[in-house]
């Protein structure tokens, strides 16, 4: 079979492959992990996954940037006031894009937008030809172009396309070859072919993490169209059936983790990234753009998107960056004899870390029976002791119509125990693929006072729907809380009372619910009066109530305010706590916050009144930590190397973080 070679013609090139200095993590060497991006469209990555990417380049990781279409659109490389006296030319302007990517990642990774790049062709596994362009600056980056055709309309029903190549309605999708690439064979792809090429890719380059777009973005309420463009969740959904392909059938490779980015409907929620990080990330697409004209490229095509040109910040999209899944941080828990357990998501499976008590061996990552696991899960203490794990899990069936996300958990055998029950379903709110491509977020779960299990999910019309667990251990039906303009995933905690109480963030505002008691059905959804925040909440039980901590838009600075359920829901004392610039999730336990600073490491703040620290760790989804015993705090991420590191703090006055330590083997691809 053919395999894609980019990583041999890059020896060829330049010899060995440098890579920068991994940073110490308490007497252990990190590994900088391999990144692996793949995309719909040049520029999806520059709009969407950034500042990610720019963080990865800028701390020296191989990072492999795959792009499925040619992006030819129209074939208009032109501004909106000559678009209508331009004459089309799609090669040449995929050509131009390609150009404008080029220049874009120079920029990032070395300062200089010519730095040059070295472009080979390389055979596919799926039986057609890529075109495989190495940084000669720094050779660990690369930029692989499949050049299949684009739909050329964000939901219109254009059967040559990933959606219709997905959906069976044409049985193959041809090439669009930029005039440029040194890429002379024109080819289609199957369906099948284009899963094998994308797993060839990720068998060439062993990635540890891998990030693509949103497969389940949903539909507007009202025109019932996609709030995304086709390209975009088709093309994921080929990526996350590659990914699957690769962790059954490769077996001599790293363990991955795979992130996931909300797409166009970032335009509409509020800015996460602080005034510096967009302009950072506005200036690529400014290179993107070709604002200068200057022909540094030497190409009669284009050094770059002109389309772009008048709005290079696009529908407010370099204000921002969200997850469409993996924001929680309750993943990391404590059981009675204060050991530790961490689930996450890695190969498509429920990876688990265990410590035995406070200060035992840690063992794992264990995989969980099962697989087409989601990013993104969340884990619960029983009334007994015993520790239940909740995801979302996605699966294809023989129709496409039969794709499905479902909200599935497993239950610990006993208290303390290795073994954890088969996954059992909780089904999805949602009716069918069809009507909200399975549009539901990871699930929120908690248990009131009186033992009662309950999860709550964001559906596809962005209201509230939760099941209860029954006395006899049944569940009942999915039941809608209402809600409007929900975004991102619920959480719930439970105050001092033992009533639960469920948060959820809108484009402008906090949504909440709360029971009035232990047992009794959750009340309306309850306007806080919050103002706006970046999407990913934190609750946690403290103080008699649910205290929330959030991101403040445009700033990166943490939020808190403590809620209570006493005569009706209640905001008390909203604070700003200042932070390092960041975006994403805060996790908080005991004294200790942290989450994502500006240039991807972990921050924490380790009391009130004390300055933010900045760790050496780059992360995927989001930190957690959790109170062991009384007086200890133990904080964990998930490096971009898909391995675990863990540290803690005595919950006390001026403590401090122990050093990092990782758990586990290493998970370096050689």
């Amino acid at each position: 079979m053919l395999v894609l070679r980019g990583h041999e013609a890059l020896a060829g090139l330049a010899g060995d492959t440098p890579t920068a200095a991994p940073p110490t993590v308490g007497g252990a060497v990190s590994d900088p992990g391999r990144v692996v991006q793949i995309v719909a469209h040049p520029d999806d990555d520059l709009y969407f996954m950034n500042p990610d990417l720019r963080y990865s380049l800028s701390a020296g990781h191989p990072v492999a940037s795959v792009y499925l279409t040619a992006g030819e659109a129209d074939g208009v490389n032109a501004t909106a006031a000559k678009g209508a006296t331009t004459r089309p030319d799609k090669p040449a302007y995929a050509e131009a894009r390609q150009n404008g990517i080029r220049a874009a990642y120079a920029k990032m990774a070395t300062g200089d937008r010519t730095s040059a790049w070295q472009r080979t062709v390389v055979p596919t596994k799926g039986g057609g030809h890529a075109e495989v362009d190495v940084l000669v600056a720094k050779p660990q980056v690369n930029l692989v172009w499949l050049q299949l055709r684009e739909a050329g309309h964000g939901y219109a029903d254009v059967p040559e396309s990933l959606h219709g190549l997905w959906d069976g309605k044409v049985s193959r999708l041809g090439s669009m070859l930029s005039s440029g690439t040194p890429v002379k064979q024109r080819f289609a792809y199957s369906k099948d072919q284009v899963v094998q090429t994308l797993v060839g890719i990720m068998e060439q380059y062993r990635p540890t993490t891998v990030r693509f777009q949103d497969p389940t973005p949903g539909r507007y309420p009202d025109t019932k169209q996609y709030t995304d463009h086709q390209d975009h969740f088709y093309g994921a959904r080929f990526v996350q059936l590659a990914a699957a392909a690769y962790a059954k059938d490769v077996t001599d490779r790293p363990h991955f983790a795979v992130q996931n980015y909300v797409g166009y409907v970032n335009g509409s929620l509020p800015s996460a990234l602080d005034p510096q990080e967009a302009k950072e990330k506005l200036d690529s697409l400014d290179t993107y753009a070709w604002l200068d004209r200057q022909n540094h490229c030497g190409s009669d095509a284009g050094c770059g998107d002109l389309k772009v040109a008048d709005r290079p910040a696009g529908n407010r999209w370099t204000d921002t960056v969200n997850y469409a899944r993996g924001t929680g941080t309750d993943w990391l828990t404590s059981d009675t004899d204060h050991g530790l357990w961490a689930f996450k998501v890695l190969d498509g499976q429920v990876a688990v870390w265990h410590r035995p008590g406070p200060v035992g061996p840690w063992r794992g990552p264990d995989l969980l029976p099962g697989t087409g696991m989601d990013p993104g899960v969340g884990a619960v203490t029983l009334k007994d002791g015993r520790i239940a794990v909740f995801g979302t899990r996605t699966s294809f069936g023989a129709r496409p119509a039969d794709y499905r996300r479902e909200v599935v958990y497993a239950v610990q055998k006993q208290p303390g125990a290795d073994g954890f029950g088969e996954w059992q379903s909780l089904g999805t709110p949602e009716t069918a693929d069809e009507a909200w491509t399975s549009d539901i977020s990871a699930p929120a779960v908690s248990v009131d006072g009186t033992g009662r299990l309950a999860a709550y999910v964001r559906d596809g019309a962005y209201s509230l729907r939760g099941r209860v667990q029954q006395p006899d251990g049944g569940w009942g039906p999915w039941e809608n809380h209402g809600g409007e303009d929900l975004h991102g995933a619920p959480v719930t905690a439970i105050d001092g009372a033992g009533r639960r109480m469920v948060l959820s963030a809108t484009s402008k505002t906090v949504v909440g619910w709360a029971q009035p008691k232990p047992g009794a059905p959750l009340g309306r959804a309850t306007a806080t009066g919050l103002p706006a925040t970046t999407l990913p909440l934190t609750a946690q039980g403290r103080e008699g109530g649910v205290r929330l901590w959030f991101r403040k838009p445009g700033s990166g600075n943490v939020r808190t305010a403590l809620m209570t359920a006493d005569d009706g829901l209640k905001v008390n004392n909203m604070t700003d706590l200042g932070g390092l610039n960041g975006f994403g999730s805060v996790t908080a336990s005991g004294h200790v916050l942290a989450g994502r600073t500006a240039g991807g490491q972990l921050g924490s703040e380790l009391g009130p009144g004390r300055p933010w620290g900045r760790s050496p760790l780059m992360f995927v989804g989001a930190p957690s930590s959790t109170k062991t015993g009384r007086n200890m705090v133990s904080l964990a991420v998930v490096g971009l190397d898909a391995r675990l590191y863990v540290t803690s703090s005595a919950d006390a006055p001026n403590a401090y973080l122990a050093p990092w330590q990782p758990v586990g083997p290493r998970n370096a691809a050689p």
